[in-house]
């Protein structure tokens, strides 16, 4: 599978990728809503970062707790419910009066709850498409929820200014449940990918074993650090730029999708090996330049060019997947995702209490910093061939027997 065209004559591809376009593009307006409601409110960076990215904090708890749902539950079910809950938790936040602590409790619990969301949702496109086609169905997606990222931030800003953050909180709660809806009336009844029922037990020992694999703890760390320290610098935008967040925002996704776009579709396996660290420091050297407080015409520029390193986070994914049993994928990809969305939060904590102590563009610049000598320590564990004759390296470290092709 090499082209678009193949992509989408996929069954249930088309779907899926609906489903996942609109649901970013309400994570992106409520996410902005909220960032801005609570800035209005506070007047805090700190409690601005937390609002917009706090809740991938509560990913830590759910990937020890909740995780190995993300192989044992039956995926368009799990899918239904998280966009559900996800659309009941912006209508929540939208109610008048609701004090500060309860809409941080209800982003905390979402958080808790949509650990398995990634991993589900993964693991699934996993099975939805052949092997080979996993890294374009990925790259695809990540260039989606580029531009659904644009259009949402840019929608977000108008709703903000014609609706209110909380009117703009209860246009996103519609996008979820259409999203659900798309799912549940799109996608195929599939049975769990493994057998048993979830459970911390399990979630635990299949964490270990994943963990204990050298070649798979590499992989994990480059996509949770580097990535969740730069997500530590976007945390910032709105106290960098009040009035022009949302295209800070938006020039984000632009870069990323355009990161995205040419390395699912263009850069082969060759070059795809060797541009991990390239890509990684490219993510975060362009932010740097905050420590010189830079207008908004410069600033924009850093940010779009720093975006297109978020494609690094997509060779390691395919990295991960040749390291990983088809049977632990689900939960594999969900500890990815779920550790990235953990980092992301502690950037964004880490970024707003710097930003509190003393600016947000010196945040900026020191978190920029910190993945930079993070990716140049990981790099050497990153390097060479995932396995000997097309192997895949298990929790031992034993080369796996090269995975049969399916059969339809």
């Amino acid at each position: 599978m090499h082209t678009y065209r193949e992509l989408f004559r996929t069954p249930e591809f088309t779907p899926f990728f609906a489903a996942v376009s609109v649901q970013t593009a309400a994570q992106t307006a409520t996410g902005l809503a909220l960032g801005t409601l609570v800035y209005a409110r506070t007047g805090s960076p700190l409690l601005s970062a937390l609002a917009m990215f706090g809740p991938s904090l509560a990913q830590v708890a759910g990937a020890l707790t909740l995780l190995s749902a993300a192989d044992r539950l039956p995926p368009r079910a799990a899918l239904t419910a998280l966009a559900l809950l996800s659309s009941l938790a912006a209508g929540v936040q939208a109610l008048p009066g609701l004090p500060l602590w309860a809409a941080f409790a209800v982003l905390l619990v979402l958080g808790a709850a949509a650990s398995p969301g990634g991993g589900v949702r993964y693991g699934l496109l996993n099975e939805i498409l052949p092997r080979e086609g996993f890294l374009l169905g990925r790259s695809v997606l990540t260039v989606a929820g580029g531009a659904m990222q644009i259009c949402g931030f840019a929608v977000g800003g108008v709703l903000l200014a014609v609706l209110s953050a909380r009117g703009t909180l209860l246009a996103g709660a519609v996008l979820y449940a259409v999203a659900a809806a798309v799912v549940r009336f799109g996608l195929t009844a599939r049975p769990p990918r493994s057998t048993g029922r979830p459970s911390v037990r399990e979630t635990r020992r299949t964490n270990a074993r994943l963990w204990s694999s050298v070649p798979r703890r590499y992989v994990l760390l480059g996509l949770w650090v580097p990535n969740g320290l730069v997500v530590g610098c976007e945390s910032l935008y709105v106290a960098y730029a009040p009035d022009h967040a949302g295209l800070l925002f938006a020039g984000g996704a632009l870069g990323m999708l355009a990161g995205d776009a040419l390395v699912g579709r263009f850069v082969t396996a060759r070059w795809r090996a060797r541009l991990g660290s390239p890509l990684r420091l490219l993510l975060a050297a362009p932010y740097l330049l905050f420590a010189l407080r830079p207008g908004l015409p410069l600033a924009l520029a850093a940010v779009v060019l720093a975006s297109v390193g978020f494609a690094a986070s997509l060779l390691l994914q395919e990295r991960l997947m040749a390291l990983t049993p088809r049977e632990l994928s689900g939960q594999a990809l969900g500890l990815g995702a779920s550790g990235m969305l953990a980092m992301q939060g502690v950037g964004a904590a880490l970024g707003g209490g710097i930003a509190q102590l003393t600016s947000p563009a010196t945040g900026m610049a020191a978190l920029a910093g910190l993945s930079v000598a993070v990716t140049l320590a990981l790099a050497p564990g990153l390097r060479g061939p995932v396995g000997g004759d097309g192997g895949r390296l298990l929790g031992n470290g034993s080369p796996e027997e090269p995975r049969r092709k399916e059969t339809t």
